[in-house]
């Protein structure tokens, strides 16, 4: 059977970059080398692309001599071509950078034009996705809770700071959590108590976003979360939780003490459960997502009141991230995921190729303009 052939591109111009090359060591080591022809793209921070030919997945900066290497791209301003490599037909990419540039519509929209079968969300659900107030406006139209949210531009600070302070203040009472409207990771984001506090947290976030998103924090919180896998028919997980190590789940957090926990599966009533469960598989859907997302959610300890926190169209795919652990606990395997996630997108790409996109008029009435 022939292999399929897999571009793993990982890394990217953004803050994500380092977490984008621990998901991407995961994935190619638990890619069958039985089934698939990986070839990884790492792009650079100044989004040099590059592939990795000779390329140790357990290496801990996925680096290789450059005698293993090929320049796909020689500027910052270029697009490499990736339909097809070394003269070779690519069947799919596993585009596996988190954050602006890769998760946000951008990567997808290039590999739509390309008509290179992809991993994941489409141009609209990895746009929408990423754009936190956008996620959470249409969430609230379709009756899904979220917590009280403002969000305003950096035009908007700087012209009228006053009144985005009094408008924060009016619509979400503290604590207050600040955050870039596009970024993942807990990047940029701050816990504000006070006045000071928020004005502080504000230019904080405007250093990695111009738009931004001011929500009202939630009383006696526990972070739970849900993985979804599939297209038309998305399956959840079981729900976990994550502890937190700091004041709540922020990168270092995540990343750098390694104090956090998971507890998978989450301790909470059954009735609760398939609650959160259904409100995820619910915003996979009023959101027009494909493949995977993980979903957050911010649980009210005493009053059982859940709300979205946010939806992930790439999710973390390093040794701790929750997607993949949340599918282990269901019975779903790392390589088995990975195996389904590749299913999904190609069962995507054919429903999708079968369109339509051309139109024969009765008259040549456009030949006579």
């Amino acid at each position: 059977m022939k292999k399929i052939r897999v571009a793993v591109i990982f890394g990217g111009t953004n803050t994500e970059h380092e977490v984008s090359i621990v998901s991407a060591r995961s994935i190619l080591q638990y890619l069958s080398p039985a089934k698939y022809e990986v070839i990884p793209i790492q792009i650079s921070k100044d989004n040099l692309w590059t592939t990795q030919r000779q390329l140790d997945p357990g290496s801990k900066q996925l680096k290789s001599s450059k005698s293993s290497t090929t320049q796909l791209t020689t500027t910052a301003h270029e697009l490499p071509m990736l339909d097809t490599i070394d003269d070779q037909k690519i069947n799919i990419v596993f585009p596996v950078i988190h954050g602006p540039m890769g998760e946000d519509g951008t990567l997808q929209g290039m590999l739509e034009m390309a008509k290179v079968p992809y991993v994941g969300c489409g141009v609209l659900a990895s746009a929408v996705c990423m754009d936190k107030p956008a996620q959470k406006a249409i969430c609230q139209h379709y009756g899904i809770p979220t917590s009280p949210y403002y969000r305003f531009t950096q035009h908007q600070w700087e012209t009228s700071q006053a009144e985005c302070l009094k408008d924060c203040q009016r619509l979400c009472r503290y604590p207050m959590f600040v955050k870039p409207a596009n970024q993942g990771s807990s990047v940029g984001v701050s816990k504000a108590t006070d006045r000071p506090s928020l004005i502080s947290a504000i230019e904080h976030a405007l250093l990695y976003d111009i738009k931004i998103i001011v929500e009202e924090g939630v009383a006696h919180v526990r972070e739970i979360e849900c993985s979804v896998l599939g297209n038309d028919e998305p399956q959840a997980s079981v729900l976990g939780e994550i502890v937190a190590s700091n004041d709540f789940y922020d990168y270092d957090a995540k990343y750098v003490d390694g104090k956090s926990r998971a507890i998978i599966p989450a301790d909470l009533p059954e009735k609760l459960s398939a609650e959160i469960r259904a409100c995820a598989l619910k915003a996979f859907q009023v959101l027009s997502c494909s493949g995977l997302a993980r979903v957050d959610f911010l649980l009210d300890n005493v009053t059982n009141q859940f709300y979205l926190n946010e939806l992930n169209t790439m999710p973390g795919f390093t040794s701790i991230s929750m997607y993949p652990k949340l599918w282990q606990a269901s019975g779903v395997s790392y390589s088995e995921l990975l195996d389904k996630l590749i299913e999904l997108a190609l069962e995507k790409s054919a429903e999708k190729s079968a369109i339509h996109t051309s139109y024969t008029p009765k008259t040549d009435w456009y030949a006579q303009k």
